[in-house]
């Protein structure tokens, strides 16, 4: 059998204004932004060149939704972005003025820095040193 995760939904409080951040600030692709009613879309982004898991933009709706937006995984990290090249990606998140709350740091598995995106979501920012069996960038 296999199996894979297509989409992670992420919480937001705006379609645009987390498409302008995510494109903008962090090279992010749209992959897909469509219509489906009066208040909901179908909006898919992805890290570029990437060819796995894409993030799925979902507008909160109530204030349950509301209130776990930048919250979803209760303060820990909540996704892992890895990259090919740390200090390039790094120097230019931080010129666009990324919030990172953890500094890098080299570690056993490689280079490691925390940020939050526009809603204090937390990411890991990778470069790892090994890549595990059936894993790609």
């Amino acid at each position: 059998m296999k199996q894979s995760i297509a989409h992670i939904a992420i919480v937001v409080n705006d379609y645009d204004e987390a498409i302008k951040f995510y494109t903008e600030k962090l090279d992010f692709v749209l992959i897909e932004d469509t219509k489906l009613s009066e208040n909901k879309r179908w909006v898919l982004i992805s890290p570029p060149g990437s060819n796995g898991t894409n993030l799925l933009l979902a507008k909160a709706s109530g204030e349950k939704q509301l209130a776990s937006v930048g919250n979803q995984t209760g303060g820990r990290v909540f996704l892992f972005l890895f990259t090919d090249d740390f200090w390039r990606d790094y120097n230019k998140m931080a010129e666009r003025k990324i919030h990172f709350i953890r500094e890098p740091k080299v570690e056993e598995h490689g280079t490691v820095a925390v940020f939050e995106d526009l809603y204090g979501n937390l990411w890991d920012f990778i470069e790892p040193k090994f890549i595990n069996k059936g894993e790609s960038l």
